[in-house]
């Protein structure tokens, strides 16, 4: 081997072993970084120098699994969520602020009235009772309508995120074609481009797509196209207000809805579907059983015609909103609904209106006609009509035929184990996507002490290296001044 053979040789391997060493500093520098693939340095030799080729550490189908349980979970923990602050609406069952406490509340007050009818403080404690399941029922309503709201407005923000998420994957993308064209290191470019993905994958379910050249197609978990060489519009247009009966927008990809009723493919993972099932599915749900639980109250308590049993029946001790007639649907029930005036002390009323009836006009509606201090039968009648077992909607995940306690009661123990259950999914999805997480890291993070090893061999190369390049222009010398 000639003198500048051997030197160009040292000079080489001292080149491979910087780009080497600096690959390994970027490695041990990422090593505390999830989204950080390992970088390999490879040796390639051919006919010129040894020259480096810096390759990425991958694993696809773990990838891919990865931002699919990334969905999964983003997706039922909005749904725990939002259980978790509709119950919020029953508190401890110790304190005794749930509906189904109001009504036993209630149901006593009124047996304490009948057993001392003459008594006004009895009624008044009645009334007051009355007016404490009416104030609960109406704070219940107003919780599941600021849940819906909150999550149509957490909607708005995932996807303001989803697009602007997109239009970042714009960039990387670009940068790993343009990369992949020139031959330049695109390792970190790969990386920006999944974290990216990991992104976008907590907003809504995805699946992606290489093409040649490293192009990448993104697409939703319904088909939708989000990204085809070009990013695709999403849009959502957020609800101002909620009640009992409102419906909140869909969200459209290319002006295509993607969730509720009127989707042909919806979407099935994500926050976005999290938060649509807490908006649209389980606090509908809740309102729906609040609603049909105050429709029963007003029905119970109604002043009926004593001379007929076909007469009009009226809204007694419970109205929806001040009104008469007794509500014809149960819709907003639970947000309207008060305790009559006419019986409320503190607006004028009369309390003894509870045990003589009266509150609307016509001596029909007036049972106590003697106006007899010791008259209990409507008091009784009330508590029959509270325990007495009526129809709910089949929609409402109430028993078909209950009394107002029973259902009450089912109501709780209905979100209960919708919140128990949501919990458990949260759980399994938890634990999948951290087996999931840690077996991507296995295969494509950084382990410090092999990064360290690897340095110190390069180290030893380095040595030898510079040994040869020292040796080689000693020789060099030597050989100058012979011929001097």
């Amino acid at each position: 081997m000639s003198l500048s053979v051997a030197m160009k040789a040292a000079r080489g391997a001292l080149q491979a072993n910087a780009t080497s060493t600096g690959v390994v500093s970027r490695n041990i520098a990422g090593v505390n970084d999830p989204a950080y693939s390992r970088k390999i340095a490879s040796l390639v030799t051919t006919d010129g120098p040894v020259r480096v080729v810096i390759s990425r550490a991958s694993d696809t189908l773990l990838f891919d699994k990865t931002i699919h349980s990334t969905s999964e979970l983003a997706g039922r923990t909005e749904i725990l969520k939002g259980l978790q602050s509709l119950e919020d609406t029953v508190g401890d069952t110790e304190e005794g602020r749930s509906v189904s406490a109001k009504i036993s509340a209630v149901k006593t007050a009124l047996a304490n009235a009948a057993g001392q009818p003459n008594d006004i403080n009895l009624a008044k404690a009645a009334v007051a009772a009355a007016k404490d399941l009416a104030r609960t029922l109406n704070q219940a309503s107003a919780t599941v309508q600021k849940v819906r709201f909150d999550a149509d407005q957490d909607i708005a923000k995932s996807v303001g995120t989803i697009n602007d998420l997109l239009g970042q994957f714009d960039k990387a993308n670009k940068a790993v074609v343009l990369g992949t064209t020139t031959g330049a290191d695109i390792s970190d470019a790969l990386d920006n481009r999944d974290k990216i993905l990991a992104q976008l994958s907590q907003e809504i379910g995805i699946h992606t797509s290489v093409r040649a050249g490293n192009d990448m197609a993104i697409y939703a978990d319904n088909g939708a196209p989000l990204f085809d060489r070009g990013a695709r519009t999403v849009t959502f247009a957020p609800t101002t207000a909620f009640g009992a009966g409102t419906t909140g927008n869909a969200v459209l990809i290319d002006g295509i809805r993607v969730t509720g009723n009127g989707s042909m493919m919806p979407l099935q993972a994500g926050r976005i579907v999290g938060l649509m099932t807490v908006r649209d599915e389980a606090a509908v749900t809740y309102q729906k059983q609040l609603d049909a639980i105050a429709g029963g109250l007003i029905k119970a308590f109604a002043e009926t015609d004593k001379n007929s049993a076909t007469g009009t029946a009226f809204a007694g001790l419970f109205t929806n909103a001040g009104n008469t007639a007794l509500p014809a649907v149960n819709t907003g029930l639970a947000s309207s609904i008060q305790v009559n005036a006419k019986a409320d002390p503190e607006l004028g009323g009369n309390p003894f209106t509870l045990r003589d009836g009266g509150m609307n006009a016509g001596s029909q509606y007036t049972y106590n006609d003697t106006n007899a201090a010791s008259y209990v039968d409507h008091l009784r009648a009330l508590q029959s009509a509270l325990g007495a077992e009526r129809p709910f909607p089949s929609d409402s995940e109430l028993p078909a035929s209950a009394s107002l306690l029973t259902a009450a009661g089912a109501s709780v123990s209905w979100l209960e184990a919708t919140r128990k259950g949501a919990s458990k999914r949260v759980e399994d999805e938890s634990a999948f996507l951290d087996r999931a997480s840690t077996a991507l890291s296995n295969a494509t993070g950084v382990n410090r002490d092999d990064e360290v090893a690897t340095m110190l061999e390069l180290e030893k190369s380095y040595a030898a290296s510079a040994k040869l390049l020292a040796t080689v222009n000693a020789m060099l010398q030597t050989l100058l001044d012979a011929v001097r």
